[in-house]
């Protein structure tokens, strides 16, 4: 009899979902759902045994634009990642529109069209999206026309409060990249085992957030991402859902040596009413406002006070703009590695 293993203990509080463009990985583990990026489907693309995959796009659409010739790999991509899952699969939107709100609509909608024609519905494609000003309100939209969305690259409360304001399906906190920041921010006084855990700050921001959306009624799935470690992904056992990459799901995979019993416990869990307040670790807040995080939530944050609010966040505001940085510049590179 095989011993349970800590990613078969995790999915029974967490959905668990695969972060990699890579088919025989998602074959392997089995995931619900998984996500892409444009890193991932380089990653993906420059494999040799996706070479027919690449070949058969170039040639079936060679008169075609460049740019489509990209959504209709990352569609392509999509497809066969859905052969393999019951769930659904992510596909960003070219992270070059990241400030253009009309522009990330139109090629939203051109992916869902593109996966329409391979007979694959809407219900199963979340359009992923950077989490700035412009991809939200580009979100809102799409959700109105019922076209669910991921908003990735989430690093602070504001962009969170600002996604749940717009009702978007599904946001994809990051903790890795937090614990990088804060981890290079301290330099040589870093202390790792002090820092780990729930005192990891990535932790901590995506706990934060949960707690908030389940204690206000907020329907938006709360998707822990970027992790560097197993320890970061148990600390958020319990989160709605947690996509992991390939290598930490092998981690997760061994055999537990012992009780398995005593494993690790859920973490987190909704408490519709809750008051926030009891909430520990990074306390939601607006940096820079006097707005308080329920009001906003009713409200909605102005651009002003997004921006100023997110500006305000040295964190954030770099992790962004490098997220969305390292993107365009593998989306430039899977448009070369096209043009062959």
């Amino acid at each position: 009899m095989l011993r349970m293993n800590e990613l078969e203990i995790l999915k029974q509080w967490t959905v668990v979902v695969a972060d990699t463009g890579d088919l025989d990985q998602v074959a392997l583990f089995r995931p619900q759902d998984a996500t892409t990026n444009p890193s991932l489907v380089l990653k993906a693309a420059q494999k040799p045994e996706s070479a027919e995959m690449v070949k058969g796009v170039c040639t079936r659409f060679s008169s075609n634009p460049v740019d489509e010739l990209v959504d209709r790999l990352l569609v392509k991509l999509g497809c066969e990642i859905l052969a393999l899952i019951p769930g659904r699969v992510s596909t960003e939107v070219d992270s070059r529109l990241s400030f253009d709100a009309a522009g990330t609509i139109v090629r939203a909608q051109r992916i869902i069209e593109m996966y329409a024609s391979e007979g694959i519905d809407r219900s199963r494609v979340l359009i992923k999206i950077a989490a700035t000003w412009e991809g939200i309100q580009a979100a809102k939209a799409l959700e109105q026309q019922g076209i669910h969305t991921n908003l990735t690259l989430l690093f602070n409360f504001t962009q969170a409060l600002s996604c749940a304001h717009a009702q978007v399906q599904l946001i994809s906190p990051f903790v890795g990249r937090i614990y990088d920041w804060y981890k290079k921010s301290a330099g040589t006084t870093w202390n790792e085992l002090e820092r780990s855990g729930a005192n990891d700050p990535g932790v901590q921001s995506v706990a934060s957030i949960y707690r908030f959306f389940k204690a206000n009624g907020v329907k938006t799935e709360v998707m822990g991402a970027s992790f560097r470690n197993t320890g970061q992904i148990k600390a958020l056992a319990g989160c709605d859902l947690l996509t992991i990459s390939p290598d930490l799901l092998q981690r997760l995979s061994q055999p537990i040596q012992g009780d398995t019993e005593k494993a690790f416990d859920r973490v987190l869990v909704p408490e519709p009413g809750k008051a926030q307040a009891s909430t520990p670790g990074l306390m939601p807040k607006l940096i820079g406002l006097n707005t308080k995080p329920e009001q906003g939530l009713a409200l909605g944050l102005t651009e002003s006070e997004f921006r100023l609010s997110l500006n305000e966040d040295a964190m954030a505001s770099e992790k962004l703009a490098e997220g969305i940085r390292a993107f365009c510049l593998d989306t430039v590179k899977l448009e070369a590695l096209l043009k062959f």
